[in-house]
C-alpha cells in the first residue's frame, strides 16, 4: 500500500484494501478469545489464592461465553466457499398438500424471518403469492448479512410437516411439504452477460402492499430468460423501474449460480436438489403430532423443542450440516 504507484489503478487498490481489512478483522477474531483465555487463567489463579468462592459463577459464565465465541469461529472457518460471504436470495414454494401446504410455507417464512432477526440481518421481500384460502403459494426475499448465503444455503431442499390440520374438521393428521431454494446474490464485481434479445419482460398490476399507486398501475415486472427458462418477478417496489432493477438482480444471481454449476460439471447435483416437493424427498421433518420432534435427515440432528425451532432457532441444523461437509 505504500508503493508509489499503488493508487494508479483505483479498482485494484480498493480490492487490496478490502482484503487487508478482512485479514485484519479475522486476526482480531482469532486473538480475541486467546486474550480472554489468558485473563480467565489469571482470574482463576487469583480466586484460588484468595479462596474466593464467589468467583466460581463468574468463571463459569466466562467459560460458557468463550465456548460460544469459539463455536462461532469454527462455523466461520467452515464458510470458506467462493460465495459464502455473499447476501442470499431465498425462494419458498408450497408443495403437495393444498391449503395445508400453503399454510406450512408461511410458517417456514416466519421461522426464517425470526432467524434473520436474531442474526441482526436485513431482509427485503421481492415477491409474494398468497394462498387461495390461507398461507402462501410462494415467496421470494433477499437477506443481507455477513455470510448470509453461506449459512442459508444449508436450508435448500424440501421441508416436511406432520400435524393435525387446523383446516380439517375431522382433526386428522396431515403431511405437507414446502421447498426452499437459496441463491447467492451477485454484485457489480461479478460479470454475468445477459443479452436483452433473450429476455421477455412483462408488466402486470401488483397485488402487494404499496397503497393506491400499486393498485392502479402495472408496476410489477416479470422477466423470462428464454435460453434457460428461468422466470423471475418483483412486485413489492413502488415503481416499474425499481421492480425491473430488482428482478434483473435476481436473474443475474440465478444465471450466475447456473453458470457455476455448468463450469464445475455439477448440473446433476443441482437437479438432484430440486426434487419433487413431496414424500421421500425431504431434508428435514417437523413433527407436531403424535409427538414433537424436528429431525434433519442429512445429519440426524434432532430437536424436541419444536416451538423453539419455529421461532428461528435453527443454528444447530445449519452448523451440523456445515461440519458434515456435505455441501461443496
Amino acid at each position: 500500500m505504500n508503493a508509489p504507484n499503488f493508487w494508479d489503478d483505483n479498482q485494484s487498490a480498493q480490492k487490496v484494501i478490502q482484503e487487508r481489512s478482512e485479514i485484519t478483522d479475522w486476526l482480531g477474531k482469532i486473538t480475541g478469545p486467546e486474550k480472554k483465555l489468558e485473563e480467565l487463567e489469571v482470574a482463576i489463579e487469583l480466586g484460588i489464592e484468595a479462596e474466593d468462592d464467589s468467583m466460581v459463577e463468574e468463571v463459569q459464565n466466562t467459560i460458557k461465553a468463550l465456548r460460544e465465541e469459539v463455536n462461532r469461529l469454527e462455523v466461520e472457518v467452515l464458510l470458506s466457499g467462493e460465495d459464502d460471504h455473499r447476501n442470499a436470495i431465498i425462494f419458498i414454494h408450497s408443495g403437495a398438500g393444498g391449503t395445508e401446504a400453503q399454510d406450512w410455507a408461511e410458517m417456514l417464512l416466519r421461522m426464517y424471518m425470526r432467524w434473520i432477526e436474531k442474526k441482526g440481518f436485513k431482509t427485503r421481500q421481492v415477491d409474494l403469492l398468497p394462498g387461495s384460502e390461507a398461507g402462501i403459494k410462494s415467496v421470494a426475499f433477499m437477506v443481507n448479512g455477513e455470510y448470509a448465503y453461506g449459512l442459508l444455503r444449508t436450508e435448500s431442499g424440501v421441508h416436511r410437516l406432520v400435524r393435525i390440520s387446523p383446516f380439517d374438521a375431522n382433526r386428522k393428521r396431515h403431511t405437507s411439504f414446502a421447498s426452499v431454494f437459496v441463491y447467492p446474490q451477485v454484485d457489480e464485481s461479478i460479470e454475468v452477460e445477459i443479452d436483452e434479445a433473450d429476455l421477455r419482460i412483462d408488466t402486470y398490476r401488483s397485488s402487494g402492499a404499496g397503497g393506491q399507486h400499486v393498485n392502479v398501475t402495472d408496476s410489477a415486472v416479470r422477466i423470462t430468460h428464454n435460453p434457460t427458462g428461468i422466470v423471475v418477478q418483483c412486485q413489492n417496489e413502488r415503481s416499474q423501474h425499481q421492480n425491473k432493477d430488482v428482478a434483473m438482480n435476481i436473474l443475474r444471481s440465478r444465471l450466475y449460480n447456473l453458470m457455476k454449476e455448468e463450469q464445475r460439471k455439477k448440473r446433476e447435483a443441482l437437479n438432484e436438489g430440486k426434487k419433487e416437493i413431496a414424500w421421500g424427498s425431504q431434508i428435514r421433518s417437523y413433527i407436531f403430532q403424535p409427538y414433537q420432534m424436528v429431525k434433519d435427515h442429512r445429519t440426524n440432528v434432532e430437536i424436541g423443542n419444536i416451538d423453539s425451532v419455529m421461532n428461528g432457532n435453527i443454528d444447530p441444523f445449519i452448523e451440523a450440516f456445515l461440519r458434515q461437509g456435505t455441501i461443496k
